[in-house]
């Protein structure tokens, strides 16, 4: 590690290979962890380059815990995290939204680490035991559209490093990592990015695969469609443009009608209103919106406005809360 931080602090970029060694020997506890976070800081002051980048993404996918998911189609939702904006659990509820509207999805999320509540924790809290079990997945996701791997459980290489991370507090090259390691590689995947500059590098990788997906990038810096200004989104579908709110026929919102609660208990709260039509407007439109882009990820309507429409039912209609009720039922 030595020979790697001198490169780094010398302003110099490693190879792919370099960069996939790197994590393949902190999961063997080869480094103290004085030596892992001043190898995390670096990023924290530079960009990663795309080479980094994918020899990170190579190491934890071949360390991981594969899901195969035989064939079936399903989307991933999720965010990259690390934006400083501390909203409500806008992917993990676009994400049952998805599932009530009739499409798989295979979500991978974690605790929050530099937001007070990730998906994992405000599944947790209403009773989801996560699991492993590839049978129990397949069951969760034919009965009920949707199944989730709680990344510490498919990623155990990564044990030495989780502590370090809510040590620092802040986001960290890991953020960049997570949407792109889910252990089932799913066909599909929606991703909110925290910069213009990752969403090209995420751009270049989903490039080199097979799947499709949509990027966003609120303007304003969100992980997420917030309309509280317009989003850059860049698709497999429909190419790259400008979102402006008027485009999907939505106003736009203060920050502070997004806002996520300061304790988990405040999140589900938020969670459960969304989810029971009892939420602002605000809430549910940003919900509305970002599930709408997914699905027109997996089924690329010619027009927009239909995926926006079939999220828009699945919350209204109660399909999303039926969903979600089936999915705890069913791990619980």
């Amino acid at each position: 590690m030595k020979d790697v931080l001198n490169q780094l602090f010398d302003h110099k970029r490693l190879s792919k290979e370099q960069a996939k060694d790197v994590l393949i020997n902190i999961s063997k506890d080869a480094y103290n962890p004085s030596q892992i976070a001043a190898f995390i800081s670096v990023y924290l002051m530079r960009g990663i380059s795309i080479d980094e980048l994918r020899g990170f993404r190579e190491a934890l996918l071949e360390l991981c815990i594969p899901v195969d998911l035989d064939g079936t189609e399903a989307i991933d939702v999720c965010g990259t995290g690390g934006d400083g904006k501390n909203t409500f659990n806008v992917s993990t509820l676009s994400a049952f939204v998805i599932a009530g509207a009739g499409y798989k999805v295979a979500k991978h999320g974690n605790y929050g680490v530099s937001s007070a509540c990730g998906s994992s924790n405000v599944l947790e809290y209403f009773g989801y035991k996560f699991t492993t079990e590839k049978d129990a997945l397949k069951n969760q996701l034919e009965k009920a559209n949707i199944c989730f791997f709680h990344a510490p459980l498919f990623h155990p290489a990564l044990k030495t490093v989780g502590p370090i991370r809510r040590q620092l507090g802040v986001k960290t090259f890991f953020n960049m990592l997570g949407p792109l390691v889910n252990p089932a590689q799913p066909t599909h995947q929606m991703v909110g990015v925290f910069n213009l500059k990752l969403a090209r590098l995420y751009q270049y990788l989903f490039e080199e695969g097979e799947h499709q997906y949509a990027i966003v990038h609120s303007l304003d810096g969100y992980d997420e469609i917030s309309l509280t200004d317009s989003a850059k989104v860049i698709s497999s579908n429909r190419g790259e443009y400008i979102l402006s709110n008027g485009d999907i026929g939505m106003p736009t919102y203060r920050s502070e009608d997004i806002i996520g609660g300061g304790t988990i208990s405040e999140a589900a709260h938020i969670f459960t209103s969304v989810l029971q039509n009892a939420a602002t407007k605000a809430q549910t439109d940003v919900v509305i919106a970002n599930a709408g882009m997914a699905i027109d990820c997996f089924k690329n309507h010619s027009d927009l406005d239909q995926s926006m429409e079939e999220a828009r039912r699945s919350l209204l209609d109660g399909r999303a809360m039926q969903v979600f009720e089936k999915s705890i039922a069913l791990c619980s």
